[in-house]
């Protein structure tokens, strides 16, 4: 007896230049046994599709490798399915996570993330920016906040939904999920000045996030009577060994500094690395913050006290207001996700 035949794929698609076949979307409905329009849906709103009918679709794209035309869908119908996200950095773990949710969000509701690293420079914000607008983004993604005029002009002339995160402004562009670095500082300020340590010392990148936290723990220092505070700068992105020689200029100009806040964990890590070496008692002759509560922070001995922002929440609520705006529905324009001190030992 013969073997029966396996359904073959259709064969009428048009060859692309090279003779590599041109699968269409017909195609695909054709093995699937659905119409194309549902193969559409399927690949742009995932959402509205049976499930057991999305899995067949699905399995039916993989076994063709079909892919979808964005560039001439966006011609017809105006659409990219496309979202611009513009990230100073994906190294440091603290937005590589909101990222993550963010883009997983996203693609749920049928879009894909167009990521464009700008460094911290707020220049290249807008280079970046505009090389994503080439593209014909739906929507835009900032991790931080339009502080420059040229980057917001440019924002607010493109009438795209638009959400600024991981920072906090009086002017948002037009949406906002984020919270208060200047809070940051002056919380963790009031963190060492409750626990009787009166000889402080920060060490903070340069970049405008950073400053606001520098800020607000110089100011909320100085409301306290505690005007001399070791102040170390230093280019971003952190590192352990900037951390290690921040301190090496810090008890150089003022060893007799109790307490240091540190801008990231990392920048913390190197400072506790570097008094170890020298054999001064964390806490007891030094106490350390850190801020963005990374892995390793509860895991060191000491245990590092840190600031925890939850940068997941960050990136989900970020796709949520575009969503909805997208989908023509209201949003919330404002949404501040707060942090939270997590004491440990070192402070």
């Amino acid at each position: 007896m013969a073997k029966p035949k396996e359904k073959a794929a259709p064969t009428n698609g048009r060859r692309a230049r090279g003779g590599v076949r041109d699968i269409r979307i017909t195609d695909v409905a054709a093995l699937a046994q659905v119409s194309p329009i549902t193969v559409s849906r399927a690949l742009n709103n995932p959402e509205v599709v049976a499930p057991d009918t999305l899995r067949r679709i699905q399995q039916t794209v993989q076994q063709l490798g079909y892919v979808p035309n964005r560039l001439a869908g966006s011609l017809s119908s105006s659409k990219s399915r496309l979202i611009a996200a513009i990230v100073p950095t994906v190294s440091h773990s603290l937005f590589s996570t909101s990222i993550q949710a963010f883009s997983d969000a996203m693609s749920r509701a049928g879009y894909q993330v167009l990521l464009g690293l700008s460094g911290y420079s707020e220049d290249d914000e807008l280079r970046v920016l505009d090389a994503a607008l080439s593209r014909r983004p739906e929507g835009v993604l900032l991790v931080g906040v339009a502080r420059t005029a040229p980057l917001r002009a440019r924002l607010l002339s493109l009438q795209l939904p638009t959400v600024e995160t991981w920072d906090t402004t009086d002017l948002p562009v037009d949406m906002l999920v984020g919270f208060s670095h200047y809070d940051i500082g002056v919380a963790v300020a009031q963190h060492f000045i409750a626990r009787g340590w009166r000889r402080p010392a920060i060490v903070s990148a340069n970049d405008a996030r950073a400053r606001a936290r520098h800020d607000g723990f110089l100011q909320t220092m100085a409301r306290n009577g505690i005007a001399d505070v070791a102040d170390i700068s230093v280019a971003p992105p952190s590192s352990v060994e900037l951390g290690r020689a921040s301190l090496t200029r810090i008890l150089d100009a003022r060893p007799d500094i109790d307490c240091v806040f540190c801008g990231s964990d990392l920048l913390a890590l190197g400072v506790l690395g570097e008094a170890r070496s020298r054999g001064i008692k964390v806490p007891d002759n030094l106490a350390v913050c850190g801020f963005g509560d990374l892995e390793f922070a509860a895991e060191l001995r000491p245990a590092l006290t840190s600031v925890r922002v939850d940068g997941k929440r960050i990136g989900t609520a970020a796709a949520d207001c575009l969503i909805a705006r997208l989908r023509g529905a209201s949003a919330e324009s404002n949404v501040d996700v707060g942090f939270t001190i997590v004491a440990r030992d070192t402070a």
